[in-house]
């Protein structure tokens, strides 16, 4: 079972996008007083034993600049490095159960959620049993850009710890909130928000039914999505594939709470 002790893990497979989510999970792991934990997982078979040496050695190569990645940073965060056997997805799933975050850098979210997100990510995103953060590459950004963080209020049992967890990100991230929602008391809930949270700025958006429908009619520059447990299957709709024409939110993170 997870706790407000348990390590921020990131699975690590040599990929730039596993370095950005090293990266993006310092804060996290800062925040909460744990160390953050870089987890490299092997494949599940190896056809011969050169193979298996070498995905060895590639595994402590790709742990070593994940470590030098987040170390040069300079900020104070304990790292710690593990290899797992395989296969990954099954294996991250179940590191998940002592972890207080668990972190995947993905290069795209789409109609074909697996192929693209990749299977791991898209296990993390349906089975961990903590929250789950897919982390998008950053493209460049103007100078003073407005990185929003998206939050969904409604009539969901978990809706407040959502809520509650997109605020503490927003604070982390020094991040205003788009507060998507529909217009029966979206307006209260938000000023209820605000007096909680005087320090946050919170912006009420009426008349949305979910943040995929927001999405897919407002061109918003947008950091993080953060979403509950039930809503997972709707990573698709909410972030299309890295770099396509038709979806305006591809630099969007999606941190996915569950308890």
């Amino acid at each position: 079972m997870n706790d407000s002790n348990s390590a921020v893990l990131v699975g690590i497979d040599g990929s730039p996008a596993a370095i950005h989510a090293a990266q993006w999970a310092i804060d996290e792991a800062i925040s909460r007083s744990v160390a953050l934990r870089l987890v490299y997982v092997t494949k599940p078979t190896h056809p011969s034993a050169d193979d298996y040496y070498e995905d060895i050695h590639h595994g402590e190569a790709s742990l070593l600049a994940a470590k030098a990645a987040v170390e040069a940073s300079g900020k104070p965060v304990k790292v710690e490095t593990a290899m797992l056997d395989g296969p990954p997805g099954a294996a991250l799933v179940e590191e998940s159960r002592d972890a207080g975050l668990i972190c995947a850098g993905s290069v795209g979210i789409g109609r074909y959620a697996r192929s693209i997100l990749g299977s791991t990510a898209t296990d993390l995103a349906e089975k961990a049993h903590c929250p789950v953060a897919i982390i998008r590459p950053l493209e460049e950004q103007p100078r003073n850009a407005i990185n929003w963080v998206v939050v969904e209020v409604n009539e969901q049992p978990d809706n407040e710890a959502v809520v509650e967890a997109a605020i503490q990100e927003a604070r982390l991230r020094q991040a205003p909130v788009l507060a998507v929602g529909k217009d029966h008391g979206l307006e209260g809930a938000v000023d209820t928000w605000k007096r909680r949270h005087p320090d946050v700025h919170i912006y009420p958006v009426s008349g949305e039914a979910d943040i995929a429908h927001f999405l897919k009619k407002h061109d918003v520059r947008l950091q993080l999505a953060v979403i509950g447990g039930s809503q997972a299957g709707e990573l698709a709709k909410i972030v299309g594939p890295y770099g396509h024409p038709a979806f305006h939110h591809t630099e969007s993170s999606v941190l996915i709470i569950r308890h």
